[in-house]
């Protein structure tokens, strides 16, 4: 394979982390054993990605920092504002990338991050290829499920919406779709959507994965399977989590009398879980930890046999992924990139229609786990299979680097 010049836009990239930076930054870092590559990132991750280059040099990539004009850079350390400062991030990534074109000769442009819709990426206006996500931030909460949310979280699902409507009106967005040689997205909700803007050549893919290390260290904790039938439930306690619905999910299964549910997190919901979980008399079974660190957080989900994870609206989900890896089956919402993560061999897709029917499924699924050692045994070694086969960000970036050398033949061609 012959190397490409391939520019990749991830303004979330950092080496050792999560979410969308580690995103950002595990694909440049695959990529690079394939091709030349050039970054644009923002100029606050220049420390750590400069401290992990000087350790562990990767010669075919070069990093360029930019920013908007500087009176405009704080918007990005306020959270309301943190969409701007990325969409003005993108006109400056947009102009820095124009002046390396006229030198370096791109042969692809790839939007890696954020991994967001419903804003635009200026670098489609460059006159190459370009490659546009995987995107997520299609997924709404199904309404029969509002009624649960209280008014502050209706009016978070509303203005949410609203912002995304507004996002899909803006005709940059619309032209970044139309003139992506490829556009992906993260779940069948947003590939529909990006079909509606416009893209041509849509497919769906998650942008998630794990590095080989992390595999190997997660596969150490499915050696030892719990002894106890413990059920766990990681993430920010928000209203669209769902964790609202796992409580007396927990409460109608059968379960032995030592059972216990697990809520790994914090958040404003927390108080209104606890109500709820004394309301179900299960509160001596439902133990809350505040947020811990990445491998407490690990540890506990060793001692439990399977995470539920009901979120209503999610893009990603990678603690499905770290629980797949580990052995725990996972016991999710046919909804969002959870639903595209878990199979149904690996683990348990409930339907979202209402939340009678959410809470009924979750409970038969957890009574299943619980009573059935042989299906448990079944899906945790099929998990750790499914997470290697196709989580794999060293698979991911040998697939990425051959999509790049098969659009760049097929635009030869033309």
């Amino acid at each position: 394979m012959e190397p490409l010049n391939i520019l990749i836009s991830a303004y979330a990239c950092r080496p050792g982390e999560g979410s969308e930076p580690g995103v950002g930054w595990h694909t440049i870092q695959e990529v690079a054993k394939y091709h030349n590559v050039w970054v644009l990132t923002r100029q606050n991750n220049r420390p750590i990605i400069e401290a992990q280059l000087n350790q562990n040099p990767i010669t075919k990539v070069q990093v360029i920092y930019c920013e908007p004009p500087s009176w405009l850079r704080p918007l990005h350390l306020k959270k309301k504002l943190v969409y701007l400062h990325y969409y003005l991030w993108q006109i400056a990534a947009y102009l820095v990338a124009k002046k390396l074109q006229e030198t370096i000769n791109f042969h692809i442009v790839h939007h890696v991050t954020y991994v967001r819709h419903s804003t635009p990426s200026f670098l489609a206006l460059l006159p190459i290829p370009f490659l546009w996500g995987p995107v997520g931030g299609g997924e709404s909460a199904p309404k029969a499920f509002w009624k649960d949310f209280g008014w502050r979280g209706i009016m978070y699902e509303i203005m949410r919406d609203i912002a995304r409507t507004l996002g899909e009106l803006d005709p940059f967005v619309k032209l970044t779709a139309q003139r992506s040689i490829l556009a992906r997205g993260t779940t069948a909700e947003t590939t529909q959507r990006l079909r509606k803007l416009g893209a041509k050549n849509v497919e769906i893919l998650s942008q998630l994965g794990l590095s080989d290390l992390e595999i190997t260290q997660l596969s150490k904790l499915a050696e030892s399977p719990p002894k106890i039938i413990r059920f766990i439930s990681i993430g920010r306690l928000l209203h669209w989590k769902g964790f609202h619905l796992v409580l007396p999910a927990f409460a109608k299964a059968q379960l032995p009398e030592n059972a216990e549910y697990w809520i790994v997190g914090n958040g404003p919901e927390r108080s209104r879980l606890e109500t709820l979980a004394k309301q179900l008399k299960i509160d001596d079974q439902v133990i809350f930890h505040n947020q811990l660190s990445r491998a407490e957080t690990l540890t506990k989900l060793s001692e439990c046999v399977s995470l539920v994870h009901p979120s209503l609206h999610e893009s990603g989900g990678l603690v499905c992924l770290e629980a797949m890896a580990a052995g725990r089956p996972v016991i999710c919402l046919n909804l969002g990139g959870p639903a595209l993560i878990v199979s149904e061999d690996v683990g348990f897709k409930v339907e979202a229609n209402n939340p009678d029917q959410v809470i009924n499924d979750l409970a038969n699924a957890m009574t299943i786990l619980a009573n059935d050692n042989h299906l448990w045994k079944q899906k945790s070694d099929r998990s750790r299979a499914r997470v290697k086969n196709l989580y794999s960000w060293q698979k991911k970036g040998q697939e990425l680097a051959n999509l790049y050398e098969k659009i760049h033949n097929s635009n030869n061609s033309v």
